[in-house]
């Protein structure tokens, strides 16, 4: 599979080099040059394939032949060595709990498949590869444990001083080996721009390999088609019209949902639940695209003023704004009906949601206002643990930390501060000399 530009300014690219360059010299995504659909016979029997099988069905046409298929099926089971169950909420609602790996997020799926691809790559070259990538939250931890130990490789990760949770702050703070967290003096925003320059900076590019696992890398954001498939093996002898409604910050997530689509997968619509921060929401109101400053609120991994993916995602549609918006609604909610979200999935289901699944589920319930007979089901995409203060604030009640967040929670945290481009660039530069 050879991958194109999207700014369509630089020559197509194989797997192994979009993985490595993460965007395109002209600064565009990557973007598979033809999606060929998986055959009818492979949905008939879906329900006999283990997961494992599924994936590789799915993501072989992307990677080959940079990955010969035996390398790619240990890749696969590496990574998904973790559950992917579906919960139900009511008749009407389910939801898919992506929080089970390492880190407790629904990111541990994309950063460990990348960073084993990258592994794959680097494993005869000399020259050190430096993983950049900017945190709005769970990004950050998903990424350094994902990496941690991997020859050849470096990661610096900027984050948003105060504004991620303190667990996600633990986790991708204390890992130490060749993981260096930056505590960036603003907002996400600030974090992506800083990441973004960087990747323009002729004066580093010319003597460092540097790469993005944020969901711009073909390798982070591909194998996230992974949880439709396994969520629609669970669901589909059972509900019809399955519908999804996901959590959206950067919306690769659901960019890769609606790949799946494009293989075949029978998603019958989308829904992308904004918080406050709802640019695609206004779009598919207005057909005016304007990003704008991101806003902060409880459900952090989501405060993205300009959703980077969103341009896959119209390529996906060929830029018909008619035929997006017939596969895709968009809703918006405050921290208060975040809040009320969490307080009634608690009290009315006796269902313990983090505040992104919250903002799902009230996507599910305004669609499901005019479509009735769908049967929504919402992302869970992290642990409400990693949101302790939030949650146990709602719904009144304590809740038994995991091992995989305890075994962070006592660990010192290790950063640097830094406010402006020139001290990332700095930094960067010294890990080099």
């Amino acid at each position: 599979m050879n991958y194109y530009s999207l700014n369509k300014k630089a020559p197509n690219a194989s797997f192994k080099e979009a993985v490595i360059r993460g965007i395109a010299p002209d600064k565009g995504l990557y973007f598979p040059e033809h999606i060929t659909p998986l055959p009818a016979s492979f949905f008939e029997k879906i329900d006999e394939l283990p997961y494992e099988e599924i994936a590789f069905e799915a993501i072989k046409q992307f990677v080959s032949p940079d990955i010969p298929e035996a390398v790619l099926k240990e890749i696969i089971a590496e990574t998904l060595s973790f559950d992917f169950p579906v919960v139900e909420i009511n008749k009407n609602i389910s939801t898919l709990e992506l929080f089970h790996g390492p880190t407790m997020a629904f990111k541990d799926v994309g950063a460990r498949f990348m960073a084993r691809c990258l592994g794959y790559f680097n494993q005869n070259n000399t020259k050190e590869v430096t993983v950049l990538v900017a945190t709005s939250g769970d990004t950050g931890g998903a990424v350094a444990h994902g990496f941690l130990g991997v020859k050849g490789v470096e990661v610096v990760i900027l984050y948003p001083s105060g504004k991620v949770s303190d667990i996600q702050e633990k986790q991708l703070t204390t890992l130490k080996q060749n993981i260096t967290a930056l505590e960036v003096d603003g907002v996400f925003d600030d974090c992506q721009d800083m990441v973004k320059r960087a990747f323009l900076d002729e004066e580093l590019t010319s003597i460092m390999q540097l790469t993005s696992a944020n969901s711009i890398n073909v390798a982070r954001w591909l194998p996230q088609m992974f949880y439709f498939f396994f969520a629609y093996k669970q669901l589909h002898k059972t509900h019809k019209n399955i519908v999804f409604s996901v959590p959206s910050g950067n919306f690769g997530n659901i960019c890769a949902g609606m790949m799946a689509q494009q293989l075949g997968l029978p998603i019958h619509h989308f829904i992308a639940s904004n918080n406050e921060n709802n640019v695609v929401t206004e779009y598919l109101t207005t057909q005016l695209y304007q990003p704008k400053p991101s806003v902060q609120t409880i459900s952090n991994a989501m405060d993205v003023g300009n959703p980077s993916n969103f341009i896959r995602i119209q390529e996906i549609y060929k830029n018909n704004f008619n035929a997006l918006k017939s596969n895709l609604s968009s809703y918006s909610f405050s921290d208060d009906d975040t809040r009320e979200a969490l307080k009634e999935l608690y009290e009315d289901f006796g269902y313990v949601a983090d505040p992104h699944g919250a903002v799902g589920y009230l996507g599910c319930k305004a669609y499901l206002k005019n479509n009735p007979n769908a049967h929504c089901v919402f992302l869970e995409t992290a642990h409400p643990t990693k949101f302790l203060d939030i949650v146990t604030e709602v719904i009144k009640e304590n809740i038994a930390l995991p091992p995989q967040i305890e075994a962070v929670m006592d660990k010192k945290k290790k950063s640097i501060p830094i406010t402006h481009y020139d001290e990332l660039k700095e930094v960067l530069l010294n890990s080099i000399f």
